[in-house]
Parts: C-alpha cells; sequence; structure tokens
C-alpha cells in the first residue's frame, strides 16, 4: 500500500490519486521535494496542540499538528520513532499533518486534528483519507506500567504494575481516527519500525539522543 519515489520518500498509493496533493514520508536518503512551496513546521513538544496555517507559513510555535487548505503551502513534521499521520480531505483539499508519540497519542492528537479539520476547514469525517508512516512497532517498544495505564481508553487491561509491556502505537492511532469518525478502510499503515530498519530510518530508541529526525511532508499543489 506504499511504495518509494524518486526523491526516496514513502508515498501512500491510495493517495496518488490526487493530482492536487504533495506527499510523503522520509528516509535517511529523502532529497527535498520538488516545486516552489511555503513550509510550515512547529517546535514539537509531545502535545495535542493542533495549529493551523491560514497566513504566513515559518515555524509557527509550539504544537504538533498542523492543518491547512492553503495551496502551496507544505506541512511538515519530523520524527523518530514517534509516528507521522498525515490526513487528506479528498473533496475539500484540506490536509493535515501529525506528529504523534506517546504522551500525544494518549492525548488524542490524532483525533483532534481530525476535529479541528472539521471545525475550522468545513471537512467532513466521510471525505478524510489517513496515512500512518514508519515509527517504532509494538515489537520494539517496550514501556513501563506508569507509561501503559495511559493507554487504558485504548486498550483495556494493558498496564500491570510492575510489569513492562509491549507498547502498539500505530493501533492506537487507528482507534483514535475511527474513534473520530473516520472509516477503517481509508486508513493506510506503512506498518515500517524505525528501530527495526537502521538502513532506512533514524531511532530515538536503537540509538539515543544523537538520533536523527526523517521528515514527513503533505501539501496542496499551487
Amino acid at each position: 500500500m506504499f511504495r518509494k519515489d524518486a526523491c526516496h520518500y514513502y508515498r501512500a498509493i491510495p493517495l496518488e490519486g490526487f493530482q492536487w496533493l504533495e506527499h510523503g514520508f522520509g528516509t535517511h536518503d529523502s532529497h527535498p521535494r520538488p516545486g516552489h512551496w511555503e513550509v510550515a513546521s512547529l517546535r514539537q513538544v509531545h502535545s495535542d496542540r493542533v495549529v493551523v496555517v491560514d497566513g504566513a507559513a515559518g515555524r509557527l510555535g509550539p504544537g504538533d499538528a498542523l492543518i491547512t487548505d492553503r495551496p502551496g503551502c507544505l506541512l511538515q513534521v519530523h520524527t523518530a520513532d514517534c509516528l507521522p499521520i498525515l490526513l487528506v480531505d479528498e473533496r475539500r483539499r484540506a490536509v493535515a499533518a501529525i506528529h504523534a508519540g506517546w504522551r500525544g497519542t494518549a492525548a488524542g492528537i490524532a483525533a483532534g486534528a481530525v476535529q479541528r479539520l472539521c471545525a475550522e476547514l468545513a471537512c467532513h469525517q466521510r471525505d478524510l483519507h489517513a496515512a500512518i508512516g514508519p515509527g517504532i512497532g509494538a515489537c520494539c517498544y517496550e514501556v513501563g506500567s506508569e507509561v501503559a495505564r495511559q493507554f487504558q481508553g485504548f486498550f483495556p487491561g494493558l498496564a500491570t504494575a510492575g510489569r513492562r509491556v509491549k507498547l502498539d502505537l500505530l493501533e492506537a492511532n487507528c482507534l483514535d481516527l475511527t474513534g473520530a469518525g473516520l472509516q477503517p478502510d481509508r486508513i493506510y499503515r506503512a506498518g515500517l519500525c524505525t528501530c527495526c530498519r537502521p538502513g532506512e530510518f533514524h531511532s530515538w530508541r536503537r540509538d539515543g539522543p544523537g538520533a536523527g529526525r526523517v521528515l514527513s511532508v503533505v501539501g496542496i499543489r499551487p
């Protein structure tokens, strides 16, 4: 369901039919996207804060999700194990880019971005597609009970005192998106674990605080 393009970005194949859409999930080897873009990004803080890009682009302060319907504006998020999530409204031609770490996921940032798209840009859940890019898989993401307890709403009974458990951030975000009204068959999963694939992706869990970041982007072509 995903393929790598000439710029070494993974693209969700179901989104490639939208000729107006630019999107991709980066790797170690990704090149800048072609074309002339205004770029919008955030100081990512592992929150549930969603920022609407309706004026000047640039670095728009703290937050972890961006939404826009402005042609020519490329939304960017940077990740190294956290999940990059791109939302696309096929009717309104509106988009969102989300950085979903465990804190943002537990706080419902994916659902929050859906809600802001609907409230601010007149989107409807039935028109939305979600592509979830490479991030740490449950195979490699072991957490303590203090973190696991914050996912009881997604996975009842996950946390057991004193035990470490495998946390599935991908599934948690899929549940968050379906709970927000997206159709399950419009949620596309890359299913690529960043920790397992050192030849393609940076990983904080694998490489520590010195790990690099990969770039994921989405925008409406001018």
